[in-house]
């Protein structure tokens, strides 16, 4: 259901959100879980440092060593821990790197790529 945002103001951590229409507690908790989306000239910039996971889908994940494309992310996986960049190169399974400053060095969202250095043996562990 299309929505028009009212208001909104932060309340530590979280958004709070008022929809115009939507002016009951009732009503505001039927849409409890409701996905939200902003369109892209609204967003606004990530803080330095972070990225908007649809950011960094599309983008070419590059082994810095070698230069080798390890292929394209597409998909961020949660897990309640460092989550998982889901980077598939074709016919194969999906490779799992996780998305750590240690690994993804370096982010260029300009150019669509991220430059990972991987620990030794995870292609091979972190397939699913």
């Amino acid at each position: 259901m299309p929505a028009e945002i009212e208001s909104l103001r932060r309340h530590g951590a979280r958004v709070i959100v008022k929809l115009r229409g939507v002016d009951s507690i009732s009503q505001a908790k039927a849409l409890a879980g409701a996905a939200m989306c902003v369109p892209l000239s609204d967003r606004p910039p990530a803080p330095e440092g972070e990225y908007y996971t649809a950011d960094l889908i599309g983008c070419e994940l590059i082994e810095g060593h070698s230069g080798r494309v390890l292929g394209t992310v597409t998909d961020w996986i949660e897990t309640g821990g460092t989550p998982l960049l889901e980077v598939s190169a074709g016919a194969g399974e999906p490779l799992l790197v996780p998305f750590a400053r240690s690994i993804c060095v370096e982010i260029d969202l300009q150019q669509r790529r991220i430059l990972a250095e991987l620990p030794e043996g995870l292609e091979d562990l972190n397939r699913p």
